[in-house]
């Protein structure tokens, strides 16, 4: 873990030009961790022309030998999956175990990308013309800008950077301010294993002060954003305005259906992973917990009885940690509270935990919460927290249209023995990825996530589909003339 983290350009480590830092403080303790960058716009100009002047070779480079380095990056990242994982558990205060976990699933989503070197198909098909041939390929973009959020961070990097860098693009990384020496590393890993310098980039910084400015650089070709609705937007009006591509996989507010038939232990399960774990800093957490009336108040008391028991803490013994800032916390606190005075009823946690061994870092209790309507403030704003709203519903037809009654569209889940609940339910509900019988999370390197509605612009990232995010289709026709022949 360095004590200062600066930004990876063009494979040499650089300060921001102003000479500015920010500090980035420990979740678990409030203590400073370390230093990093503060990048400004001035700094986003010079890793884009370093970034340009690197794209053409890499993007001329067969995509198998692309394949064939992001592979040794992947590999890099797994003969120091120790250190990431330290890192990653100390920058979010999760533990070394989940971290561990989460470092595996990203170097298994490198090793994915590295073998579609050998799969960048276009196709082949006839023309309707005589003595004509029709093809198409794909090409690079050019400059790729990459902005993460901190929740997960080493997923987030290599969702981002190793789907743009096998289609042939230079990418600038934006990392998340809350977790910069995770992004940090992954340019030591790249160095040490030969990529070819200036293809990937790593900046610190700001949103404002650095993402902003990478979003309008007129020479950065797609923009892709992993963090909030509100951000999103503002994303998409900038580079709107120049007709750039651009990715969103933006928050969720997502519902997790219990029925009278259900096996409620394993409900119970699930619901408490997809509210808490992780401390329910995901985009995929299970905020509204629609329960069938018949069941709603014994499977209520077996979820308090279960919360209960829960450990908060950053140890490998302990089920979740804090949240990442003290900021994120106050504002979770702030709706808990306004929801509070307007009738709501808290079950169990809702407070900030101010115990010794607690006191001193970000940690908010697990929370459950009833008696909120759907339309109400905590029903429809992404808190990014262990926090979860109960609902009842008479019966199936009701559930679903609560499912559905959400301005997002990220994921969702139903627990039933059903079979054709369970179908009906994954073919009505208006979400991007349906899970039945688990929880709200779970995606694959090779399967497609995102959302609808207000999670996101109808991209897709991992899997193949995101290939389409990073790479132009071309047409070719190829005309020939038989007296030649």
């Amino acid at each position: 873990m360095p004590d200062i983290v600066l930004n990876w350009i063009g494979g040499e480590e650089f300060p921001a030009l102003s000479g500015k830092y920010l500090e980035k403080l420990n979740p678990a303790s409030g203590k400073i961790l370390c230093r990093l960058a503060r990048s400004e716009g001035e700094d986003i100009v010079r890793a884009v022309d370093v970034a340009k002047k690197a794209q053409p070779l890499w993007g001329e480079m067969p995509p198998v030998q692309r394949g064939m380095l992001l592979n040794d990056l992947a590999m890099g990242m797994k003969e120091r999956r120790e250190d990431i994982a330290g890192i990653v558990a100390i920058e979010t205060g999760k533990s070394y175990k989940e971290a561990v976990g989460e470092t595996d699933g990203a170097i298994a989503l490198g090793l994915f990308y590295a073998g579609e070197g050998q799969r960048l198909y276009g196709r082949t098909t006839t023309s309707g013309v005589t003595n004509k041939y029709a093809m198409t390929v794909r090409q690079p973009i050019g400059v790729a800008g990459l902005i993460i959020a901190a929740n997960t961070p080493i997923a987030n990097v290599a969702w981002k950077i190793f789907p743009a860098m096998i289609c042939g693009n230079a990418v600038i990384l934006k990392a998340a301010e809350d977790t910069p020496a995770t992004a940090w590393i992954v340019g030591a890993i790249a160095k040490e294993i030969g990529l070819p310098h200036g293809v990937l980039n790593i900046m610190q910084g700001l949103g404002e002060e650095c993402g902003a400015p990478l979003v309008a650089h007129p020479d950065v070709g797609v923009v892709s954003f992993t963090g909030s609705t509100r951000v999103g937007r503002m994303i998409a009006e900038e580079t709107g305005k120049r007709l750039a591509r651009v990715s969103l996989e933006l928050g969720g507010k997502n519902p997790l259906v219990v029925c009278d038939d259900a096996d409620l232990d394993n409900a119970a399960k699930w619901v408490l992973l997809s509210a808490f774990s992780n401390a329910g800093q995901r985009c995929a957490s299970a905020s509204r917990v629609i329960i069938f009336e018949d069941i709603y108040e014994k499977f209520r008391e077996q979820l308090i009885s279960e919360t209960d028991k829960l450990k908060v803490g950053s140890t490998d013994e302990d089920d979740f940690g804090p949240v990442i800032n003290k900021s994120q916390l106050d504002n979770m606190l702030a709706v808990v509270d306004r929801a509070k005075k307007e009738g709501a009823i808290v079950l169990i946690g809702g407070d900030r935990m101010t115990d010794t061994d607690h006191i001193d870092g970000f940690y908010m209790a697990p929370t459950l919460i009833e008696n909120v309507d759907m339309k109400d403030e905590i029903s429809t704003t992404e808190l990014f927290g262990p926090i979860a709203c109960l609902y009842r519903a008479r019966d199936f037809k009701q559930a679903l249209d609560m499912a559905n009654d959400s301005p997002y569209g990220l994921t969702a889940c139903i627990h039933a023995k059903s079979i054709h609940r369970a179908i009906e339910f994954t073919q009505k509900v208006q979400t991007g990825v349906v899970v039945v019988n688990a929880g709200t999370y779970g995606s694959e390197p090779h399967m497609p996530f995102g959302g609808f509605k207000q999670s996101g612009n109808g991209t897709r990232e991992p899997g193949t589909e995101a290939l389409d995010i990073y790479s132009a289709l071309k047409d070719i026709y190829v005309n020939i003339d038989p007296s030649k022949l």
